[in-house]
C-alpha cells in the first residue's frame, strides 16, 4: 500500500473508533476484542493489508511492542496513588511475584510432561505468559471512577509489576538454552539480571520521576517557567528513565513504572501567606496557565496533564498491537496442543495460582473469583515471545512458543472482553446488596 492508502485506512479506523465508542461500552464487548478481529481482516488470511512477519520483522515488532509496554507501565504508575506504606500494596505485591512464580512453574510443569519440552524451554514459555496486562485489568473496576478501587487497583499493580518482574525469569530461561551468558555459578544472573536489574531498574526510575517532577513545579510555582508541553514531560521522563536503566544494565521496564509512581507522588511545598484558588465560578474552572504557576495547585496539575495525555496514548499503543495481533496469527502453526493448552492457562492456572496469593488478605468470596479469572493475557507476553525470539531460539521451538503465546493472549482478550461487563454488573450489584443489608 501507498502512504496516502495508509494515511486513508489509519484515518478511517480512527474516527470509526471515535464515532462508536460510547456504542461499544452498551455491548459485551471491549475495544480490544475489536481491534483484534481488524487485525485478522487486515492480515494475510483475509485482505493481506497488513503483513507482519514475526520472523522478519522480529526487532521492528519487538520494538513496538517495547515502546507500547512502556507506555503502559508509566500509565499505569502515574494511576496507582495508594501511598506506599498502605497494606493495600500487599494484594499486588502478592499476585505479581506469588502469583507469577507459582504461574512459571506450574507451565514448566506442563511444558516438560506434556508438550515435550525441555526445561530452559518450558521455563522460558512460563516467563512469557506469566505477565498479565495492566491496560486490559484497568476496564476492570468495581468502583469506575473511584481513586482507590481495590479490585481495579490490585490488578493494575499486579500488571505493572509482573510485566517487569518477569524479565530476569526470561534472562535465566534463555541462559538454560544457552543463548544468554548467566556466568559461573549462575553469578551473573543473581547479581546482574535479577538483583541489579530489578533494585536498581526501581531506584533509578524513582529518582528520575522524583527529581523531574520537582523541577518542573519549583520553576512554575516559584518563577511561572517550564509551563505547558506536559506531553514532553511524560514521554521526556519515560525516555531517561528507560534510557538510564537499560545503559546501567537494570531494568528499563521498571524503571519506567517506578518513574511514573514517583512523578504521581511529587507535592509542593505551597508559598507563605498563599490561599488555593476560590471555587471557580463557571463550567469551564481555572485557566491551566493560572493553575500550572499556583504553589498551592502546580502538582496536581502537572500530573493530571501529563496523565491526561499519556492515558490517550496508552489506548493508541493498545489499538495497534492488538491489530497486529490480530494479523500475526496467520503466522502460528497448527499445534494439536493449542485446542487444551489455552484452556488450561486461562481456567486451571491462572485461578490456582492467583487463588494462592490471595489467601489471608480478607477478600470476600465474590473478590477472589473476580482476582481469580481476571489474569489477562496481553502486552508484555508479545513483546517477551518477540524478545525471545530475537535472541536466536531454534525454528521448532520458535515457532511453539510464538503459537502458544498469541493464541493464549487473544483469547484471553475475547473471553475476558466478553466476561468483562456481566460480571461486573453482577458483582457491583452484589455488592450493593450487601451494603444495603449492613444498613439495615
Amino acid at each position: 500500500m501507498s502512504v496516502p492508502q495508509w494515511a486513508l485506512l489509519v484515518g478511517v479506523l480512527l474516527f470509526a473508533m471515535t464515532l462508536t465508542g460510547t456504542w461499544l461500552h452498551r455491548l459485551p464487548l471491549s475495544s480490544a476484542m475489536v481491534y483484534l478481529a481488524l487485525g485478522w481482516l487486515l492480515g494475510p488470511q483475509v485482505a493481506n493489508v497488513l503483513r507482519p512477519d514475526p520472523y522478519e520483522h522480529v526487532e521492528l515488532l519487538e520494538r513496538l511492542s517495547e515502546l507500547a509496554l512502556l507506555i503502559s507501565l508509566f500509565t499505569v504508575g502515574l494511576r496507582l496513588d495508594m501511598p506506599l506504606r498502605d497494606k493495600r500494596w500487599r494484594l499486588p505485591l502478592r499476585l505479581a511475584f506469588v502469583s507469577m512464580a507459582l504461574m512459571v512453574a506450574m507451565v514448566t510443569a506442563v511444558g516438560v510432561f506434556w508438550l515435550g519440552l525441555s526445561v530452559g524451554a518450558s521455563v522460558l514459555l512460563g516467563a512469557i505468559l506469566a505477565p498479565t496486562d495492566p491496560v486490559l485489568a484497568s476496564d476492570v473496576s468495581s468502583d469506575p471512577g473511584a481513586r482507590h478501587d481495590r479490585l481495579g487497583q490490585s490488578l493494575a499493580g499486579e500488571g505493572a509489576l509482573n510485566d517487569g518482574a518477569a524479565l530476569p525469569l526470561m534472562m535465566l530461561a534463555l541462559g538454560l538454552l544457552g543463548v544468554h551468558d548467566l556466568g559461573a555459578g549462575m553469578v551473573r544472573w543473581w547479581t546482574v539480571d535479577l538483583l541489579w536489574a530489578t533494585v536498581g531498574g526501581l531506584l533509578m526510575g524513582a529518582a528520575v520521576g522524583t527529581a523531574s517532577g520537582r523541577i518542573v513545579v519549583w520553576l512554575r510555582s516559584r518563577y511561572a517557567e517550564a509551563v505547558g508541553l506536559d506531553e514532553f514531560l511524560g514521554l521526556g521522563v519515560v525516555g531517561m528513565s528507560y534510557g538510564m536503566a537499560q545503559v546501567s544494565l537494570a531494568s528499563g521496564l521498571l524503571a519506567v513504572f517506578a518513574a511514573g509512581m514517583a512523578l504521581q507522588r511529587v507535592s509542593e511545598r505551597p508559598r507563605p501567606n498563599t490561599q488555593p484558588l476560590p471555587a471557580a465560578t463557571s463550567a469551564a474552572g481555572h485557566a491551566y496557565e493560572k493553575r500550572a504557576v499556583h504553589s498551592h495547585h502546580a502538582s496536581a496539575t502537572m500530573r493530571d496533564s501529563v496523565q491526561g495525555f499519556n492515558e490517550r496514548l496508552e489506548k493508541f499503543a493498545e489499538m495497534a498491537l492488538v491489530l497486529l495481533l490480530g494479523a500475526m496469527l496467520a503466522y502460528t502453526q497448527p499445534l494439536p496442543a493449542l485446542w487444551w493448552f489455552v484452556p488450561l492457562m486461562l481456567l486451571v492456572l491462572r485461578p490456582i495460582s492467583a487463588a494462592c496469593s490471595v489467601v489471608g488478605e480478607g477478600l470476600t468470596a465474590p473478590q477472589s473469583a473476580m482476582i481469580c479469572w481476571f489474569g489477562i493475557r496481553g502486552i508484555g507476553s508479545i513483546f517477551y515471545v518477540l524478545f525471545a525470539i530475537r535472541h536466536g531460539l531454534p525454528t521448532a521451538l520458535a515457532d511453539t512458543l510464538l503459537t502458544l503465546t498469541l493464541w493464549t493472549v487473544a483469547t484471553s482478550i475475547v473471553v475476558h472482553g466478553i466476561t468483562a461487563q456481566p460480571l461486573m454488573t453482577r458483582y457491583l450489584s452484589w455488592r450493593q446488596q450487601r451494603r444495603a443489608r449492613r444498613s439495615a
